[in-house]
């Protein structure tokens, strides 16, 4: 019997699964899963849990069940390449013929000091969880900041202002406008709803330092109750440790079938992968829908032949009755894309449960 060892039940790792059991698993095959959770946290809905609008049972998806699927849960201390063994906090190795890492990311805090030690997180289930903790124990008129104005900053900013009316929210970014990857129009729309809803943007921020009950901009600190970080994001830490090449971000190069050069049984899937796009649930999902495609391919001793991943798009939330998107070269704003992520992250439930 081979073991296809699968390191990660997220976006990417779940389609990997749900794409082999349905579509005729060989029979000499098994497939062993690892994750710390017992469930698939609906990760691009963390900042709604954070922001206390959510509760994290309407976030978890169950893991498939299978004859051939084995569910382990534990923290995966180290992957041992050369030896084709994977190393758990506590536990025993466990050994693989082929494996899949979908381990997704972390936090990337830049070596500035105390961003680590003084920010909250919404990278991980129980860190969101620890963040929803620290901003629902503020008191009114309290200080948020948010540092970094991406996707995850925006729509936690404005989910938090929904839910919490009673705080001074701002967001800290770097760039000259918030959402500096979307177009300047959206990113006017979505400064304009911060206005009326008083959230305060401020741009050109340069942290230099965080310490307890400030953020600081070079010398200048900025007052803070709660920092909760969404400044950047890399690859977990037993990817960072594997001797193999990367790219400048830290995600492993790989070959055209998504394989590690030297390691042709180990395929990398999501956040931790060096793709021509930027790191989302939608990239992963649909690479790990083509990493079991090349598996059966080469089950069937066959060339595999894949297609170029085409992303549909991206759907950001400002609360509960407005958002924005980019569909292909066309930016939506208001009522519509936030009827359609809705739409969106109910079928992805419906497709992983």
């Amino acid at each position: 019997m081979r073991t296809l060892l699968v390191l990660g039940g997220g976006y990417g790792g779940l389609a990997l699964i749900q794409e082999l059991i349905g579509n005729h698993l060989p029979s000499d095959v098994e497939i062993v899963l690892i994750d710390r959770m017992p469930y698939q946290g609906i990760k691009t809905e963390y900042y709604a849990l954070a922001a206390g609008t959510v509760t994290d049972y309407h976030l978890r998806i169950q893991f498939p069940v299978h004859p051939r699927l084995t569910v382990r849960y534990g923290e995966i201390a180290s992957i041992d390449l050369e030896g084709r063994v994977v190393s758990m906090e506590g536990g025993e190795p466990i050994s693989y013929d082929i494996l899949a890492i979908a381990l997704g990311c972390t936090d990337n805090y830049h070596n500035i000091p105390g961003a680590d030690q003084y920010t909250c997180s919404i990278q991980t289930f129980s860190g969101t969880r620890e963040t929803y903790r620290r901003l629902n124990d503020v008191k009114p008129y309290g200080k948020v900041s948010i540092v970094g104005g991406g996707l995850s900053g925006v729509e936690l900013a404005a989910e938090l202002r929904e839910s919490r009316p009673d705080l001074n929210i701002s967001i800290l970014d770097r760039g000259e406008r918030v959402l500096s990857a979307f177009p300047a129009k959206l990113s006017q729309y979505v400064e304009e709803w911060f206005n009326v809803h008083h959230v305060e943007t401020v741009s050109r921020v340069c942290v230099s330092h965080v310490e307890d009950g400030a953020v600081f901009n070079g010398d200048q600190a900025i007052a803070s109750d709660v920092t909760v970080w969404t400044g950047g994001i890399q690859p977990v830490k037993v990817v960072q440790d594997l001797d193999v090449a990367k790219d400048r971000g830290g995600r492993v190069i790989l070959d055209e079938y998504y394989r590690v050069p030297q390691y042709p049984e180990v395929f990398v899937i999501g956040d931790c992968a060096s793709l021509p796009f930027a790191p989302s649930a939608q990239a992963a999902g649909g690479q790990g829908e083509q990493v079991g495609q090349v598996l059966q391919a080469l089950w069937r001793n066959e060339t595999p032949k894949l297609h170029e991943i085409r992303l549909k798009g991206t759907l950001g939330s400002l609360g509960k009755n407005a958002g924005f998107g980019l569909m292909g070269r066309r930016s939506v704003m208001g009522r519509v894309p936030r009827l359609l992520k809705s739409g969106v992250l109910w079928m992805s439930k419906r497709h992983f449960g």
